[in-house]
């Protein structure tokens, strides 16, 4: 795009070019699109000299573009290209194609992803409904495991294992309408996709999102969106440039390219976003600061005496537009089947830890044969089942998930019991006493039941057999569970707020 193009934009809210009240140094030039323009920059409290820039006195780390500064010259007449000519001399302006952008959720740090959207989403190959939430844990080999709720508390719909850890709006494309974005129970939404990631052992969360829906939160949360009102649209213009290429620029992770703090951008999601600094990054679209082809990691900060112009050899840079990878097409993410997928899905009466046990391979597998029936955890807080080389446990918000037996001893100290002998490998089982865990049904799909009606009532819930009852069948919960290990023993129900002042900084 031509220079003249970009700076004629500026005019379209009728902003009117007139003399400037303040003194001028000599030109400063700066590429834009390849044409070098005279720009002039106003002096304050700093002075340069050959080869020496002095420092800024004030917040902000005075690197860059001065926020406030942006704001002074945008209400003098400057265009969003001299502003940046300004603070970014010897840059050149370019232009990129849609892409996306991986944002690290640091509040979200070491937790389970827990999102929904009121249109419903897609995860693990299925749409999910409207208001059903996903919740995902990371898996060593860059998958996830997850399980779907009828709302973020309700009941276990489905859980499986998938190689692709992420949760997608049920809408491909950039600018989806508010009911597609996704939320995290008891947080807040974000536009474009939710997914997981380990970074050691400790657990990450992902915000994919293309760019300028990205830019459409960092915006109003770095610069105000009401400066727009004030004569000042041209700052905002001039932010929506120098975040888009700070952003590009950025490689902090290998899950994720830059975060959503001051230690990167502030980035909210979408719950400070303003149709007034959403229609400076749309008028944008694309632009970014280059220093010899590469895009120019642009630093700014809210120095409050106007900043400085920077020395850009200092800053880094990231890759070059062409390099980037452009948006490709979201998959398209099929409803759930009729006939569902028995490698993730349980069959009728299998428990969820039973489907676990068939997905990773039975007997064959690295947890070995089953050496007991499924037990309740204490508190009904879901259930676990041994094998020989470790256990399955079993919750209502995480699914079915391996683990070993020293983390069974910490949620079931009483299990110390039935562990495998060393010498034989084989179960040392006790009849349960009192109130320990108690055998679960196989005929119960989710491992996570509610009381019987019985036993809200205060009556006993071993009472008199059923005379219709066949042979040791108890009363209510009918016949006895074959696995039980007691005679007649039942299926137990087994960022800166709005208008805030300039001070919020890239965080160097």
């Amino acid at each position: 795009m031509r220079a003249d193009t970009l700076i004629n934009r500026s005019t379209r809210r009728g902003t009117r070019r007139r003399a400037v009240p303040i003194i001028r140094t000599a030109p400063l030039p700066v590429l834009v699109s390849g044409t070098v323009l005279a720009l002039t920059g106003a002096i304050g409290l700093w002075q340069i000299l050959p080869g020496q820039i002095t420092p800024t006195v004030g917040a902000g780390h005075g690197r860059g573009m001065s926020q406030v500064g942006a704001f002074d010259n945008a209400r003098a007449g400057w265009s969003a290209e001299e502003i940046l000519g300004h603070y970014y001399p010897g840059a050149e302006l370019g232009q990129i194609g849609p892409t996306t952008i991986g944002v690290r959720l640091q509040a979200q740090d070491d937790a389970t992803l827990d999102t929904f959207a009121a249109a419903g989403a897609q995860v693990a190959g299925r749409t999910i409904g409207p208001g059903d939430a996903a919740h995902l844990t990371p898996l060593p080999d860059g998958g996830a495991n997850v399980v779907v709720t009828a709302g973020c508390d309700g009941e276990v719909l489905w859980q499986a294992a998938t190689d692709d850890p992420f949760v997608y709006p049920v809408g491909a494309g950039a600018g989806r309408p508010a009911d597609e974005h996704l939320t995290l129970c008891g947080g807040t939404a974000y536009r474009g996709a939710l997914g997981v990631a380990l970074e050691g052992e400790s657990y990450r969360t992902v915000n994919e999102v293309d760019l300028d829906d990205y830019l459409a939160g960092v915006l109003p949360a770095e610069m105000q969106a009401n400066w727009a009102d004030q004569g000042a649209f041209e700052a905002l213009r001039a932010q929506a440039i120098a975040a888009r290429s700070y952003a590009l620029a950025e490689n902090r992770y290998a899950y994720a390219q830059t975060c959503d703090t001051t230690d990167c951008q502030a980035y909210p999601g979408t719950v400070k976003e303003d149709s007034r600094s959403t229609e400076a990054v749309a008028a944008t679209t694309g632009t970014v600061l280059l220093r010899d082809g590469q895009i120019l990691r642009s630093e700014y900060s809210a120095a409050p005496d106007g900043g400085r112009p920077a020395d850009i050899q200092t800053f880094e840079v990231g890759p070059a537009p062409s390099e980037l990878v452009e948006t490709a097409p979201a998959p398209v993410v099929p409803a759930i089947p009729a006939e569902p997928d028995l490698t993730i899905e349980a069959l009728a009466g299998e428990s969820v830890i039973d489907t676990e046990y068939r997905r990773i391979g039975g007997p064959n597998s690295s947890v070995g044969e089953p050496i007991g029936p499924e037990m309740l955890l204490p508190q009904r807080a879901g259930t676990y089942r041994m094998y020989t080389n470790g256990v399955i446990v079993a919750t209502k918000t995480l699914g079915a998930q391996v683990v070993d037996f020293s983390t069974l001893l910490q949620l079931v100290p009483d299990a110390g019991d039935q562990l495998p002998s060393s010498a034989s490998g084989r179960p040392k089982l006790k009849a349960p006493e009192g109130d320990v865990p108690q055998v679960v049904s196989p005929g119960d799909p989710q491992g996570l039941q509610i009381p019987s009606d019985a036993e809200i009532r205060g009556e006993p819930v071993h009472g008199p057999a059923n005379p219709a009852a066949t042979p040791g069948a108890h009363a209510e919960y009918g016949p006895a569970n074959p696995a039980a290990t007691t005679p007649g023993a039942h299926a137990e129900y087994g960022p800166v707020p709005p208008g805030a002042a300039p001070g919020v900084y890239d965080g160097e």
